[in-house]
């Protein structure tokens, strides 16, 4: 039976099938602070219920929804029936398995941020076993973090085994940022704190590091020798929908480039770690984070892009813009951008890294693409496009590799593209998990690979700072690009000045 190690870093024995064995199913409490909300029910849940089916979670677990909605036990546990009928795919759905898991689905009504309120409730559903994991999940607006972990500690609730995880965004800036981490770590180790991006439990974002290091082939042209450009390219087909007043007072740069693509961007350009650890994966994430070039004034009005969705036309259909699902009459907030970065190391040197990211786009997609330099020399007449290496993160998870090839069906010796592709579900003939099944596992036995550390966090703030001061001053203004198209023409002129033009347009 072959081993494979999961996302955690532990090895766990893989049937035929890809279904895990059921060997590694552990105890534990789980307090999900603000457990009524979106996240709780279309993620949480549904991804603890795809865990407990697999036999990662034994039956003493408590799962401890807390909010300050005065539900019974029965209200909460119907609510969440709903939630899995509703998330959970039909493949894995089961009536009696369902019925099993919301046995551990418990309820506190609680504002848990009042540290003088009753927490007599609580505390009688944790369990009192010195060893057993309890981790407090803080699904709340981040301004509560600290309130939550200095409540939590007031009333004594932390153990050895304690851990607590914390939802992006980690504050609105480096200020604000560096108060939440000191905050809560007045009360939390560093290795008890759990700052969580969904993108790193995502299994294509965590294939960046096998495809690299795990195959030499690529590592050794992994460099400026080899490589003219990198795109990271983050589009959705939806506006900000409900979303409106949190988006607006955070906007794309603050809720996407912050945290999720700069972190694949560190995955893309880090250096070898020694060991697949926590510490070493973060320590080589956060040097490239460092060595990211700081953004001038002048760089900001010539190597970035912000725009905002208007009105446009989708199959027919008129899309309304970006101030009438808000319902405002004006917002500067950018739902769209995009960023010509510079990483300063040897392996990157003359290395321009794009990154863009949008609402309401024509398309969705998440995907890095790693544009090769052309051959130095031509021997045919007709020049190869230089190769592409690229790997979609969601949707139709896979990667692929355009090489040059003889044309069969030309008489001379003509060239044509041909693309070795891999579709990573067909390939692996297994279901690909929610990216927070993987956390969740990975917070509850402690596993902080796949977590961000505070230094990484505050060093993204101190990049995206004067990108932000620079937009508030006007220096880039705003654009408005039509919903349904691929953004602004400008976005294509930052690619044009280097000779490069984005991959949808090649």
């Amino acid at each position: 039976m072959p081993l494979r190690m999961d996302a955690t870093g532990s090895s766990s024995k893989i049937h035929a099938g890809g279904k895990r064995d059921n060997s590694g199913a552990v105890a534990f409490d789980f307090v999900i602070v603000g457990a009524t909300g979106d996240l709780t029910m279309r993620k949480l849940l549904p991804a603890f219920y795809e865990c407990f089916r697999r036999g990662q979670i034994e039956k003493s677990t408590k799962i401890i929804g807390v909010a300050r909605s005065g539900l019974s036990v029965e209200d909460y546990r119907a609510r969440a029936h709903e939630a899995l009928k509703g998330f959970v795919a039909t493949a894995s759905y089961d009536d009696a398995t369902i019925q099993d898991f919301l046995g551990l689905v418990e309820y506190v009504s609680l504002d848990m941020s009042d540290k003088d309120a009753d927490w007599t409730g609580l505390r009688g559903q944790l369990s009192t076993e010195k060893d057993r994991p309890r981790v407090f999940y803080v699904a709340t607006a981040p301004k509560l973090y600290v309130p939550t972990a200095d409540a939590i500690a007031h009333n004594k609730l932390i153990t050895e085994s304690s851990r607590i995880v914390l939802e992006k965004p980690i504050g609105t800036d480096q200020a604000t940022a560096a108060e939440i981490n000191d905050g809560v770590g007045q009360h939390f180790t560093e290795e008890q704190i759990f700052r969580i991006d969904h993108y790193l439990g995502k299994q294509t974002v965590q294939n960046i590091l096998a495809l690299r290091f795990a195959n030499p082939i690529l590592e050794r042209v992994w460099n400026t020798d080899s490589i003219a450009h990198v795109q990271i390219t983050a589009a959705e087909t939806v506006g900000v929908g409900k979303r409106g007043p949190y988006y607006d007072s955070a906007g794309a740069l603050r809720d996407m480039v912050q945290n999720h693509l700069l972190q694949v961007l560190s995955l893309v350009a880090m250096e070898p770690p020694t060991a697949f650890s926590a510490m070493d994966l973060r320590d080589e994430k956060l040097k490239i984070l460092r060595a990211l070039k700081p953004m001038s004034d002048h760089d900001i009005a010539t190597d970035t892009v912000r725009a905002q969705y208007g009105e446009g036309h989708v199959n027919g259909k008129l899309i309304p813009g970006y101030l009438d699902d808000l319902g405002a009459p004006t917002s500067t907030t950018e739902t769209y951008l995009a960023i010509r970065a510079e990483i300063r190391t040897a392996r990157w040197a003359g290395v321009p890294f794009y990154i863009r990211t949008g609402k309401q786009m024509a398309r969705k997609e998440t995907t890095v693409v790693i544009q090769f330099r052309p051959q130095p020399w031509a021997i045919f007449t007709d020049n190869p496009e230089p190769s592409q290496l690229v790997l979609r993160i969601q949707p139709n998870e896979g990667v692929s590799l355009s090489l040059a090839s003889k044309d069969p069906a030309s008489e001379q010796y003509r060239l044509r593209e041909a693309v070795l592709d891999v579709d990573y579900v067909k390939a692996f003939n297994t279901r690909y998990p929610d990216s927070y099944e993987d956390l969740l596992m990975a917070a509850v036995r402690g596993d902080q690979v796949l977590f961000i550390r505070r230094d990484e966090v505050e060093a993204s703030w101190r990049w995206i700072e004067p990108i932000l001061h620079g937009w508030e001053k006007n220096v880039r203004p705003l654009e408005i690009y039509p919903a349904g198209t691929q953004g602004p023409a400008s976005s294509d002129e930052l690619l044009a000045r280097d000779g490069f033009v984005w991959k949808e347009n090649t």
